[in-house]
């Protein structure tokens, strides 16, 4: 597998895509959670130590690693995406203003179901139990144990499952279907897609903050596993900032979907070997993620588990402490190859923001 992928078959961003991720729904997703007790916008940290490095003019860093008091930014995501559900739902029974005792009501119906490397059930959990549902997350294996501690203090009911993350998420799909719970998962596939693009618009969010604190990036460098991050990132980008910026998105060698499907022009599932970047070891693409950075992501790279425990060391350095996983995105930046930067015309004058996805375990 190549070490970086230029996309040939970039597009413009046009209205097909901004009906599903731009800036309007960076908008409302910083109304909702600005209502919210926990809510507090993080850090975009300036990296001139970094950016010394790479030879660049300047690094941003928006820093996830304390976000509601969960620990990365997916606490943007299931947590919206479950508001969302359970407003549909309350305004099909009781009109358009539910009020909290009909949403209560709601949660209360069913229970929720989802399968988490660890931060997408800490956020799904938190949301779930505000509205005073039940939450039930399926963990792999190879899961640490402090986030399944962390999960059942929040109110989840934790089940183990065989294997890796895939297996996890099968299980909880089996389950949903078999008992009729709500199943709040952040990757797509044909038939299943309301839920993981409502997840993906509460992490624009999070550009919305950015955008909010000054100057556009020339340079986006944003970690994947299933891709619902870089996806939000690449549309809520291509819709505030235009066509200039370019979108990198960065996977772990031993799990590239998202570099695998945009070289064959298809979702496509990549086997390979393990990797430490738990929360990015995936293995097929969300299906809605791959069809806006087949068009809106202008390359593709890989980095090794060591490239990301260095930059994860970096940033520490200065002053932004996250885990490996947290640490991709900064990572790619670093490992860049000399024909890749010249193609991405990324020198002295560039501006890029990484996005520090989780903080240190």
């Amino acid at each position: 597998m190549e070490k970086s992928w230029l996309n040939t078959a970039r597009e413009s961003y046009t209205a097909r895509e901004r009906e599903l991720i731009g800036a309007e729904h960076g908008a409302q997703a910083r109304s909702f959670f600005r209502r919210h007790p926990a809510h507090q916008i993080t850090p975009l940290r300036p990296l001139p130590a970094m950016a010394g490095t790479a030879g660049v003019a300047a690094i941003q860093a928006k820093d996830e690693s304390a976000r509601m008091g969960l620990g990365s930014f997916k606490a943007l995501g299931g947590l919206y995406a479950v508001a969302r559900l359970v407003r549909a739902e309350a305004e099909e029974r009781h009109g358009p203003s539910p009020t909290e005792e009909q949403l209560r009501e709601v949660a209360a119906r069913t229970p929720f179901v989802c399968a988490s490397a660890g931060n997408h059930g800490l956020s799904v959990t938190a949301g779930v139990r505000e509205l005073g549902g039940t939450p039930i997350v399926f963990l792999s294996e190879d899961v640490p144990e402090e986030f399944a501690r962390r999960l059942r203090r929040l109110g989840a009911e934790v089940r183990r499952s065989a294997g890796d993350y895939e297996q996890s998420m099968a299980a909880a799909l089996e389950a949903a279907e078999r008992h009729g719970w709500r199943l709040v998962s952040d990757s797509s596939w044909d038939g299943y897609t309301d839920v993981p693009l409502e997840i993906m618009r509460g992490y624009t969010a999070l550009f919305d903050e950015v955008a909010e604190a000054g100057e556009a990036p020339t340079h986006v460098f944003v970690q994947a596993g299933v891709g619902g991050l870089a996806a939000a990132a690449a549309g809520y980008a291509r819709d505030r900032w235009g066509e200039e910026p370019r979108i990198v998105v960065v996977e772990p060698e031993a799990a590239p979907c998202l570099l695998a499907s945009v070289r064959a022009g298809r979702p496509t599932r990549v086997e390979g070997g393990r990797t430490r970047l738990g929360r990015l070891d995936c293995r097929e693409p969300s299906l809605l993620a791959w069809r806006l950075l087949s068009r809106l992501a202008d390359a593709f790279v890989t980095i090794t588990d060591e490239e990301a425990e260095a930059a994860a060391r970096s940033l520490a350095a200065e002053g932004v402490r996250v885990s490996a996983c947290g640490a991709a995105g900064a990572a790619g930046l670093l490992s860049l190859d000399q024909d890749t930067r010249a193609a991405l015309d990324l020198g002295p004058g560039s501006r890029v923001l990484i996005v520090g996805t989780e903080g240190a375990l």
